[in-house]
């Protein structure tokens, strides 16, 4: 999404709403990936409950942001469309783009 220019309060609590989505995004799928090099860690080396507590936890954690977020990400993007596709534009002219 592009940034808004206007003052448009929609425009600013959707760009909002996308910065948090691609946060919690990025976020949720490094504690996946986090999950998965504590597995290798553990099947490499010695498999502890602290490391299959870790790999828990870290799985959880990433399910727990990663859905709501790419819910959100996704309302965004439909939004923006929805825009586009009724001609709405921001006040200088451009659209609002992903």
């Amino acid at each position: 999404m592009t940034t808004p220019r206007s003052s448009d309060p929609i425009l600013v609590r959707r760009q909002r709403a996308d910065r948090f989505a691609r946060l919690g995004q990025r976020t949720g799928y490094s504690l996946f990936g986090l999950a998965i090099g504590l597995f290798f860690v553990g099947l490499l080396g010695d498999f502890t409950s602290g490391i299959s507590r870790a790999i828990i936890a870290a799985m959880i954690s990433g399910s727990l942001l990663l859905a709501p977020c790419i819910v959100v990400a996704y309302a965004v993007r439909a939004a923006d469309r929805e825009d586009r596709e009724a001609g709405h534009s921001n006040p200088d002219g451009s659209t609002s783009t992903l």
